[in-house]
């Protein structure tokens, strides 16, 4: 332990700052990660199901009729031909979003950004340990020629 004039502990607080920074870090970016395996997923099996959906919007619902007025009808056939251009392409749309050479780019940054912290906090800690060391070194030697 390092204790400074005032008597306050230094090294050691940002040893433990350094730590919990590391540990939030990972945190927050294990639970993003997994909101985002769980997006993905979602995506996934509305993709295997693609073929039905696209199957069930177009056969009328029960025989039943939606009563749209006169002057939306046209608006309401443009809606129907974009939602189904959209459920084609989505697969390509999401293919391209997930090879894209961008998101390899930082998801390796991010990587290496980690691992670069967890070297400076191991850095922190040995060099933390060598103080206390020197400390304790110091005091008994103290203690010993006081004696």
């Amino acid at each position: 332990m390092i204790i400074n004039r005032d008597g306050n502990l230094t090294l050691c607080v940002c040893v433990c700052v350094c730590v919990c920074v590391c540990v939030c870090v990972c945190v927050y970016i294990a639970r993003r990660f997994q909101v985002l395996q769980m997006l993905c997923a979602h995506l996934q099996e509305l993709l295997k199901d693609h073929n039905g959906l696209r199957q069930r919007l177009m056969r009328p619902l029960a025989r039943t009729n939606l009563p749209v007025q006169a002057h939306l009808h046209r608006s309401v056939v443009d809606l129907v031909k974009m939602l189904l251009d959209f459920m084609e392409t989505l697969e390509d749309k999401l293919n391209s979003v997930c090879c894209s050479p961008a998101a390899r780019d930082h998801l390796s940054q991010l990587n290496t950004s980690v691992a670069q912290l967890l070297s400076h906090v191991a850095d922190v800690e040995t060099l933390s340990n060598q103080v206390l060391q020197r400390t304790d070194v110091h005091s008994s030697g103290k203690s010993a020629v006081s004696s």
